[in-house]
């Protein structure tokens, strides 16, 4: 079913593997559609708690759009952003349910851009990220203008954008980039720690703060009130609270279905 990526679906984990190593896991059309419908295919399975996105190797996350590829789609920039780009960040905003980076080595450019669209970011300390746009003179994209002055001030922002320079991971994690960069040697325990934790948390209840989340960057406060009110009458009739209310009263750790 796929041809450019890995996906695994166990035990509640949605596993997403970036697979052309021969070009450090750029972006093709063929790998950004695949991405988008691994994405889609976790979103609809209800078993599934946890996305977690990688890629093969050591070297790479992803090193952004692979520019051969885009130029024999025969499409321009605007079609192959609406058409394949825009898709991929809006089913990883979108999906209800936390999808976590393992971001095993650089990101650059639309590499970037796809691993700020996660929600949680860690990354490997001896590697970097990049929005590497500007130095082939075009502007970041795939929902970098968005989501970065959201995660780190416009001015830092635009130091970054406009120069393109890399971001080791321990200055990502320092201005707020990223979640967290780890030594090499400890990233998959790090990674297998937190995708347990998810894999056992209230899954409902997470995806309602990640949807309110990405509401509450262009609404006020009356409409977030609106918001929480409306989300926390929905989950007060799953079972998950009533689990999570009745291990609270009996001094018990809460077992958490997703339901």
């Amino acid at each position: 079913m796929y041809q450019n990526l890995i996906f695994e679906n166990n035990d509640g984990v949605a596993r997403i593997t970036l697979n052309r190593p021969d070009v450090y896991h750029a972006l093709s059309p063929a790998l950004i559609a695949e991405i988008t419908g691994a994405v889609q295919t976790a979103a609809d399975d209800d078993s599934v708690r946890v996305v977690l996105l990688t890629a093969t190797g050591d070297k790479a996350f992803c090193s952004g759009a692979d520019l051969k590829e885009t130029a024999a789609s025969g499409k321009s920039a605007g079609e192959i952003l609406r058409d394949y780009y825009e898709p991929m960040i809006t089913a990883i905003r979108d999906i209800p349910k936390p999808v976590v980076c393992r971001m095993n080595g650089l990101a650059v450019g639309a590499g970037c851009s796809l691993a700020l669209a996660c929600d949680v970011v860690i990354a490997a300390e001896d590697t970097y990220l990049s929005l590497l746009f500007v130095q082939i003179g075009l502007m970041p994209d795939a929902g970098a203008t968005f989501i970065l002055p959201r995660l780190i001030g416009i001015a830092r922002s635009f130091e970054l954008a406009s120069t393109g320079r890399r971001i080791p991971a321990t200055e990502a994690e320092q201005i707020g980039l990223i979640t967290k960069a780890v030594s090499s040697e400890t990233l998959d325990s790090e990674i297998d720690r937190l995708i347990t934790y998810y894999r056992h948390a209230p899954t409902l209840a997470i995806g309602a703060m990640k949807r309110a989340f990405n509401q509450s960057m262009h609404s006020n406060l009356p409409q977030m009130l609106e918001r929480e009110r409306e989300s926390q009458e929905t989950l007060f009739g799953t079972r998950d609270v009533e689990e999570g209310i009745s291990a609270f009263l009996e001094k018990r750790k809460p077992d958490f279905q997703g339901i």
